[in-house]
């Protein structure tokens, strides 16, 4: 395993290895890949791409790692750069806001990877609060400095996963800036941020094939690639250099390949590289969930099964439970016609298409599905909501209606759990909607919109105060003193006055301050009795208080 490297160690790296760009890094590096595995969090760990590159994939991704953690953690970075020499071409994707924190992440993997990638295609809504992947969009600028930044000083090419704006001259302008700034590889993703969950949609091939027509180096596209015959088409219209793939290749890892395996194939195979070389158990889980997502539809009581798997050993039991079902449907008559309108059986590697429709068919759908948490009403589970009758099924000794108080009182907007006391007599999701619409309180859900808007307009007109004081001028007849001058100190009241030499007492002997910009015993020294100047703290001040009045420092005496 891996561990960290010190700053010289990179730096004389860079002298002997040779940093390729463009087209030259593309062909010599990445040996010309063109079928990509994309990262995936949680998702492109080592026997995943281990699996990927036996099955046609030629170059990979790592997960996306946060910057910040990967150059101040070493345990993190420990469990993130797991990799073997079967793993390369290999690329590291990073996300981060400062150029100083990812430089500092790229150079403790540059030695392990052939390049760093910048996430820059993130819509997810962690990536917003964080402020990184697309929501970086916009801003330009810091963007140029973080590319530039590990374009200089690292010694392996920088590239960038981006997603494109709405306007197809806006989207190329984003790419050759990204260019200008370093980048030497880039991969479009053709979807905007604003494209994600229920609202996917289908990608953008006019954008991707904009931007490879206007920059100079090699472009990826990212999107609607369900099979082969995708990849081909894909490549075809835009003109890329490479294909990546990340839901396609999560389903049927033989994508590249243009084959279509029995998924137990492909989940032995799978379960073999994680005993070769472990992971964490959610990305085990996670794949399995994707490898059998068809089959799981039929099969609902291994759903919950692979769920609650807690080792590593659980899940393989699961999926060999699984295996042998399906293996014996496959050997009845006729078993080998597709089912569910899929284009083939469900135990086969196949795609999984997101149901697509206008945005008012959606927003219908949502209307007639009943809320997450809708509260059952009858039998022996009222009262309780969806989630809660999971974990009685998992832990059914255990009381879930607390404190014996019986079913809860449902609320009339949406069905949820009402509170108590609250002032609205609603649920706290509702509650908060109506408070924030009448600017109101309620203690109960602890909601303070009206007492947070009062305070903000105290504040406001504590501000403007303090404000018009300090635009107060001075009464004429006074003379105004240069703050600057050594020999006037600023009074209470806010004006300046001539300040003469000054007396004070430090450890019980008494000291002058001087003037003319001579330097005092106050600053950070005093005299021992022997007449040995060391060093003193601030504390050792007695009868005053030091503070600086530019460029030298007063001591200001005690009232009495």
């Amino acid at each position: 395993m891996f561990s960290f490297l010190d700053r010289s160690l990179h730096t004389a790296n860079m002298a002997v290895r040779k940093k390729l760009e463009g087209y030259q890094f593309w062909e010599e590096t990445l040996k010309k890949a063109r079928y990509i595995v994309a990262p995936m969090v949680d998702q492109s760990e080592l026997p995943w791409r281990l699996l990927s590159r036996r099955h046609g994939c030629q170059l990979a991704y790592t997960p996306m790692f946060h910057a910040a953690l990967f150059s101040r953690e070493e345990t993190y970075f420990r469990d993130a750069m797991q990799t073997c020499p079967e793993d390369r071409p290999l690329i590291v994707q990073f996300c981060a806001n400062d150029p100083n924190t990812l430089v500092q992440a790229a150079l403790l993997a540059q030695d392990h990877c052939d390049a760093i990638d910048l996430n820059l295609g993130c819509p997810q809504s962690i990536a917003r609060r964080g402020h990184y992947g697309a929501f970086l969009q916009e801003d330009w600028d810091l963007l140029r400095r973080m590319v530039s930044a590990v374009h200089e000083r690292c010694s392996v090419p920088i590239t960038c996963k981006i997603r494109i704006f709405r306007d197809v001259q806006r989207t190329v302008e984003y790419a050759q800036m990204l260019e200008k700034a370093g980048c030497q590889l880039l991969t479009v993703h053709g979807r905007t941020k604003e494209q994600k969950g229920s609202l996917t949609g289908m990608a953008s091939w006019e954008h991707i094939k904009a931007v490879k027509d206007n920059v100079k180096i090699p472009v990826f596209a990212n999107g609607n690639i369900l099979n082969l015959e995708c990849v081909e088409k894909c490549m075809k219209e835009t003109g890329t250099d490479g294909i990546m793939t990340a839901e396609g290749n999560l389903h049927n890892p033989a994508l590249f390949e243009g084959k279509n395996p029995p998924v137990w194939e492909m989940a032995d195979e799978y379960l073999q590289l994680v005993r070769e070389n472990p992971c964490q158990l959610s990305a085990v889980r996670g794949h399995l969930f994707k490898l059998w997502h068809h089959s799981l539809q039929i099969h609902t009581d291994m759903r919950t099964a692979l769920a609650q798997g807690k080792t590593f050993e659980s899940l393989v039991v699961v999926s060999e439970e699984m295996k042998k079902r399906c293996q014996e449907e496959a050997s009845k008559p006729g078993a080998d016609q597709p089912t569910n309108d899929l284009p083939f059986p469900h135990w086969i590697c196949q795609p999984y298409i997101r149901p697509r429709g206008d945005q008012k068919e959606r927003e219908l759908a949502n209307k007639e599905r009943p809320p997450k948490r809708h509260l059952v009403q009858e039998g022996e589970n009222a009262g309780l909501s969806r989630n809660q009758i999971k974990r009685r099924m998992r832990y059914p000794h255990k009381n879930f209606l607390s404190k014996g108080l019986g079913p809860w009182i449902a609320c009339e907007k949406c069905g949820n759990p009402k509170g108590l006391n609250c002032v609205f007599s609603l649920c706290r999701g509702c509650c908060k909607t109506q408070a924030h619409a009448e600017q109101m309180d309620c203690p109960s859900h602890r909601l303070w919109f009206k007492t947070k808007e009062e305070r903000r307009k105290l504040w406001e007109a504590k501000k403007r105060q303090r404000q018009q004081e300090n635009t107060i001028s001075e009464p004429e007849g006074n003379k105004s003193l240069d703050p600057d001058n050594l020999n006037s100190v600023k009074k209470e009241d806010g004006s300046m006055t001539a300040q003469g030499d000054e007396k004070c007492q430090i450890n019980g002997k008494e000291t002058q301050v001087p003037q003319n910009g001579e330097h005092s015993v106050l600053s950070h020294h005093k005299q021992d009795p022997k007449g040995a100047e060391t060093d003193n703290n601030l504390h050792d001040v007695k009868n005053g208080d030091i503070r600086d009045s530019l460029p030298t420092k007063v001591c200001l005496l005690d009232a009495d």
